[in-house]
């Protein structure tokens, strides 16, 4: 039984399986790419809106910062569409890491394949049982660490910007709450759901922190680049 399980662990894939492997790989790199692009569409469409935003809001000392306040909102829109895109992107990077690390890894070390960690079962069974592996609040959290959390805040600091020296300084606490008022609105709570707005952002961007981490993210490399050297034709490794 045991010398069943130590071939099982040490299996070879065949010419055959090899070449079938070699294609799902490829599928799931076009599947990752699809995904990848739709987050940079969004993204792009959250950045060209706030900027629009901050143009109008600018453009002469009477314009209101009104249109600060909408358009944080419609990036939120694009905020929950990209947390729900980013599901399925994970799904496919992940997909390509593991074979990445499991199958293409030992054959470029000249190395036997090993399944002891069983990642071709794991690999089948979530083609059979599709499953995220974040859940929407942790993908929302993410996106907020890597891009959105930017948006806001510029957003934020352009809206304090215009009520607070645009066109001119403040003269006194009066005269913050009529700038910060919104028609029937007054000026205290305007800026108290524009305080609970920002704090929710922020709370589930840290909140998500210490969540599952992401998988296949570049780290600082702590010594000589020896790929760098390779590329450039010199030996790696002495």
């Amino acid at each position: 039984m045991e010398d069943q399980e130590s071939h099982r662990a040490q299996a070879t894939f065949g010419p055959a399986e090899i070449g079938a492997l070699a294609h799902l790989y490829r599928g799931e790199m076009y599947q990752s790419k699809v995904w990848r692009n739709r987050l940079d569409t969004t993204t792009n469409w959250a950045v060209v809106i706030t900027g629009i935003a901050l143009s109008v809001t600018f453009s002469n000392a009477d314009a209101s910062p009104i249109p600060i306040l909408l358009v944080s909102w419609v990036v939120i829109v694009f905020l929950l569409f990209e947390a729900r895109r980013y599901l399925y992107y994970d799904v496919f990077r992940v997909r390509v890491r593991v074979m990445e690390i499991n199958f293409y890894g030992p054959i470029l070390k000249g190395q036997r394949i090993h399944i002891d960690n069983h990642w071709n079962d794991l690999l089948a069974e979530d083609y059979s049982d599709l499953r995220f592996h974040i859940s929407f609040i942790e993908a929302v959290g993410r996106r907020i660490r890597r891009t959105y959390g930017w948006i806001f805040a510029a957003l934020l600091v352009c809206y304090l910007a215009k009520i607070f020296v645009h066109p001119t300084p403040l003269a006194s606490w009066h005269e913050l709450w009529a700038r910060a008022a919104i028609g029937p609105i007054p000026g205290e709570v305007a800026l108290g759901v524009g305080l609970l707005f920002h704090g929710t952002w922020i709370a589930v961007a840290l909140l998500t922190l210490g969540s599952q981490k992401a998988v296949g993210l570049p780290h600082r490399r702590t010594g000589p680049d020896l790929l760098l050297e390779v590329a450039g034709g010199t030996s790696g490794r002495h």
